[in-house]
């Protein structure tokens, strides 16, 4: 057995030596302070690199009262989070502008109510600098629960319990609904059904709104709830079927509803756009163009929506720390709304 040393990390002190500067001027570096004149900066910059020093994280919260870590809460199971690609497309975007700003993702998913309230001491705790919560249901207890926390929602909150002034980000799903609607009476279609999402999520309200908006005397047999899920289009569209057998069009209210509704109507011999033209809502490409025929859906940037989620808190966030305030966003930016297009491909 051969004795083996190991090189001791570099230390501040180390790096300051190497710099020809005070420790202080090197920890102000470090840490992202200001007041150092950029000559300083360029020879400190130098000196970590020619020794490989790596900040302290426990340290380095000390003085920044930031650690650089963001919790991303997900207010469903695991099986439904691995199933959408929903959650996958809205993660890229969180994870590539956290990584753009050296911070870690905390992915933390809620299975039932006893997960709940793990979460809440977990973002109490005070193990992350902020939250990126979406994907909520109206009677969900997290809002509460995460009160003072620096939280950016995924999604319009519906909820009243002291969020009003939530900042979220989200898009046009009312607009988007209506869009598709429009489309759907302009082919010359009467008897248009509406799938919907889970109702106890204002997404799916705001699109049976939308609906609504256009078809302002349907039947209400012409609308069935669904819950996001391709099975929750099988059954919703077998109800349908059942209740409306003449109905020829469908406005899913995401296009994993639509897949389901459009193998039953597969199962059922009805042609697809010829005898009910079928519109979705994300347009989320492993799903689109895997369907049979291509999806006509309305198109909104997942992605996009989980990188402005991110980026809007960690502004808020260095707002926060510049102010010397704790808790909350200080002079957080406004919610954004992103809007959304009707794509247009075979089955309607």
């Amino acid at each position: 057995m051969t004795d083996q040393t190991t090189e001791p990390r570099p230390t501040l002190e180390a790096v300051a030596a190497r710099a020809g500067v005070s420790r202080a001027t090197v920890s102000r570096v470090v840490n992202g302070g200001d007041g150092v004149r950029e000559p300083l900066v360029e020879r400190v910059r130098q000196a970590v690199e020619e020794l490989g020093y790596v900040p302290n994280q426990a340290a380095r919260s000390l003085v920044t009262r930031r650690h650089d870590a963001v919790a991303v809460v997900i207010a469903e199971p695991e099986t439904r989070v691995f199933a959408d690609p929903f959650f996958a497309l809205q993660l890229r975007g969180i994870s590539k502008e956290l990584t753009a700003h050296d911070s870690q993702l905390v992915l933390l998913l809620t299975e039932g109510r006893d997960d709940h309230a793990r979460v809440g001491r977990y973002l109490a705790g005070g193990h992350v600098d902020g939250a990126l919560v979406f994907s909520l249901h109206l009677d969900d207890p997290l809002p509460g629960l995460i009160h003072g926390v620096p939280t950016v929602y995924g999604g319009r909150p519906g909820w009243s319990d002291g969020t009003r002034g939530a900042v979220y980000v989200d898009s046009d799903n009312r607009g988007g609904a209506r869009e598709a609607v429009r489309h759907l009476v302009g082919l010359g279609r009467r008897r248009v059904a509406h799938i919907t999402g889970a109702l106890d999520q204002t997404s799916a309200v705001d699109r049976l709104d939308g609906f609504r908006d256009v078809m302002v005397d349907a039947d209400p047999k012409l609308i069935a709830e669904g819950d996001f899920t391709p099975a929750g289009g099988e059954r919703a569209m077998r109800e349908l079927l059942g209740r409306c057998p003449d109905l020829d069009a469908v406005f899913a209210a995401n296009d994993l509803t639509a897949a389901g509704a459009l193998r039953v109507l597969r199962e059922r011999g009805r042609r697809v756009p010829e005898d009910v033209a079928v519109i979705g809502f994300d347009d989320m490409l492993p799903v689109t163009e895997q369907t049979d025929p291509p999806l006509t859906t309305v198109r909104q940037d997942i992605e996009e929506m989980g990188r402005l989620m991110a980026r809007l808190l960690l502004r808020g966030l260095d707002r926060t720390v510049s102010a010397g305030a704790s808790g909350g966003l200080v002079g957080a930016p406004s919610s954004v709304v992103l809007p959304t297009t009707l794509v247009r491909r075979a089955s309607a």
